[in-house]
């Protein structure tokens, strides 16, 4: 079968390209605007793919699989809809044709799930379980998004945002999870809810699809998420105290059941995420004490406070920071590591909620652990972000921020968006390489 995928290149859609080539599948794709790291794994795939919407790209298909970014008015989607094609969407697809009858341990909330999903294929991983997994990131330990192999047990990340422009229910809805992990929640997608209550409501339905004998893992005493739970629960729960977390000079350790993890991550979200990732795969079999010696080796992502560059005086370091909960969490884990170290944060407002200035004022309170903060000016916004932070923070263009860093002589250069900053790093490090700084 020819499935063409529209918006091939979004960490969700490229990672399902990758499992609908390895059922055997024609696949190919249109997007806009793509960018490593999916790129590059399209690429490494060899899945064929435009950077435009143009119907001169676009080929008779059996199927046409619509990403969630698409809307009425793409010349891809009129066609479509036009010549009645058929189409369905990423999520829907999925759970017809994959995750059909499988053990689907889903991770969800705001912050988080990248990593925590991560953690937990890579844990099953380690174990022997051999996992498929679809996951909105380059997992370091597998070197691709996704995979599907004949397991019985499938990771995926679980995301709230819509499905697709003809399905506004969350996309996690369509994946009937046995094992769910909802690490937080918080508001967000500032473009499609209006309200926390509107995306408690979706956890709402998701918690419903979960069977009776299936599991329900959260943070312990966390306000957003009792509320959805008093709502209605079906199914197990198990609720997750913070443990004492010690920070080293290599990275951090804390205690599980009796057993510890020893790694080089960082922070207290990530002992959060470990501990998510470590009883969910106790839900399935795996001891306490291999899922943290499964942890201890474990590499990481990218994008999640990845070193892109370093020299003798400067570290660089590329993070997909898109909530200030995630800024914070970030530069706190940061900062207790390198100690009085110069940390400056390279902001860029991307995400819908960041610029509609919900998070206005937690956004300031967010970077209070950098020295310095750079921020790129957001264009189109209805608030003054100059009334938030002095204007030797804002800056009209990337060029001008890398011309700003050549007057830092060391410290630890945190870039934090969740899109490609107008190839910010290539930048920053030619210029580096130039002998341009300090």
């Amino acid at each position: 079968m020819h499935i063409h995928i529209l918006g091939i290149a979004g960490t969700f859609m490229g990672s399902l390209a990758l499992i609908a080539k390895q059922l055997g599948h024609k696949v190919t794709g249109q997007d806009q605007g793509v960018y490593p790291p999916m790129s590059t794994q399209l690429g490494e795939q060899n899945i064929n793919y435009t950077d435009d919407y143009d119907l001169a790209d676009m080929p008779k298909a059996d199927v046409f699989i619509i990403g969630n970014a698409l809307s009425r008015g793409n010349t891809c989607v009129e066609e479509v809809l036009s010549k009645q094609y058929a189409y369905t969407s990423g999520a829907q697809w999925l759970s017809e044709n994959v995750l059909r009858n499988k053990w689907v341990l889903a991770v969800s909330g705001t912050h988080g799930k990248t990593t925590t999903a991560s953690m937990l294929a890579y844990i099953l991983e380690y174990t022997g379980y051999n996992p498929s997994f679809l996951i909105g990131g380059v997992v370091e330990d597998f070197g691709v998004s996704s995979r599907l192999t004949d397991s019985n047990f499938f990771v995926i990340e679980a995301d709230e945002y819509d499905t697709a422009f003809f399905d506004k229910r969350s996309k996690f809805v369509h994946y009937h999870p046995k094992t769910l992990v909802i690490n937080n929640l918080e508001f967000d997608h500032a473009d499609i809810f209006d309200s926390l209550k509107d995306i408690q409501k979706q956890f709402h339905h998701l918690i419903r699809t979960v069977p009776n004998d299936g599991l329900i893992i959260h943070p312990y005493n966390t306000q957003a998420i009792d509320e959805v739970l008093e709502q209605g629960l079906w199914s197990n729960e198990q609720a997750l105290s913070a443990q004492q977390l010690t920070t080293t000079k290599t990275g951090s350790h804390f205690d599980v059941e009796g057993a510890t993890v020893n790694w080089h991550l960082l922070g207290e979200h990530n002992m959060q995420n470990a501990l998510s990732a470590i009883y969910a795969a106790h839900h399935v079999g795996v001891a306490f004490d291999v899922a943290c010696e499964a942890l201890n080796t474990f590499k990481g992502i990218k994008r999640r406070l990845e070193i892109k560059h370093q020299t003798d005086k400067i570290t660089l370091y590329d993070d997909f920071a898109h909530h200030p909960t995630a800024i914070k969490t970030t530069l706190s884990g940061l900062r207790a590591k390198v100690k009085k170290e110069p940390i400056i944060a390279i902001v860029e407002l991307r995400s819908n909620t960041m610029r509609s200035g919900f998070h206005q004022q937690s956004l300031v309170d967010a970077l209070t652990d950098a020295n310095q903060v750079l921020i790129l000016r957001p264009q189109n916004t209805d608030w003054d972000i100059d009334a938030l932070f002095d204007t030797d923070c804002l800056f009209e263009s990337v060029d001008d921020i890398v011309n700003q860093l050549t007057q830092i002589n060391q410290g630890h250069l945190v870039v934090m968006s969740n899109g490609n900053f107008d190839n910010i790093f290539e930048k920053i490090i030619n210029k580096l390489h130039s002998g341009d700084y300090k």
